[in-house]
Order: structure tokens, then sequence, then C-alpha cells
């Protein structure tokens, strides 16, 4: 087993992890880490130790998403680096979709992934600028 710098399989799994997001479907949010994990921004940091912890981070994006009409996420793919065996730091940029058919324009993050015999998981989130 070696670390994904397939794009295929790194565009399956952030598809299916917007999936997630936007259909606020937490267990298969959770299920997309790797624990422990981390978020890191420039205000704040936390991490998850369990899937109960990741589902109760993402219960309150939840609202934030249906507020703002978010019925799809796409995951556009920058950068990708092998930084070890079995771990690759990924550049995205995400792009929404609105209930109207309009773009929304997302935010950057970097995520740095673990390839597991499931595929990939996240290990640690940065939002970026």
């Amino acid at each position: 087993m070696t670390a994904s710098t397939d794009l295929d399989t790194l565009t399956d799994f952030f598809d299916r992890y917007g999936v997630a997001l936007t259909t606020a479907d937490v267990p298969a949010i959770a299920g997309c880490y790797a624990l422990p994990g981390l978020v890191v921004a420039d205000t704040y940091s936390f991490s998850f130790t369990s899937p109960t912890a990741v589902a109760l981070s993402f219960v309150g994006a939840a609202p934030d998403y249906q507020e703002r009409k978010l019925v799809a996420a796409n995951a556009q793919i920058e950068d990708v680096h092998q930084i070890s065996a079995l771990l690759t730091e990924v550049a995205v940029r995400w792009e929404f979709l609105d209930s109207q058919g309009g773009a929304v324009p997302g935010e950057r993050y970097r995520y740095l992934l673990r390839t597991t015999e499931d595929g990939p998981v996240i290990c640690t989130v940065i939002r970026t600028a």
C-alpha cells in the first residue's frame, strides 16, 4: 500500500466527502476522518478523538449549508504531494452550487490524507487563504 496521488482516487474521495457535507450526512463525514484528526484555522484548532466528536463538530455546519441553500460541493484539486509512504497532502478549492443552480465560491483547504486499506482518510485539515 502506498500514499494515493491518483487523481481519480482523490476525486472520488472528495466527491463522497462533498456529498456528505451538503446532505448533512454526519456519519459519512465522520467516516472520512482518521482518528485522532485535527482541524487548524487562523484563530482556532480542534481535534477529533472519536467518530462522535467528528459528528458533533459538523452538526453545527449543517445549518450554514442549509441557510445558504447549498446543494452540491465540488472539490477542485489544485495540488498533490506525496509526503511519505502513506501520507498525501492535497490542496483543494471548494466550489458550491445553490438550489437555484448558481455557483457559490467556496474556500481553500489543505488536507493531509492517510491511505488505508479502505482508501484515503483525513488526518488534518488546514484552512488556507
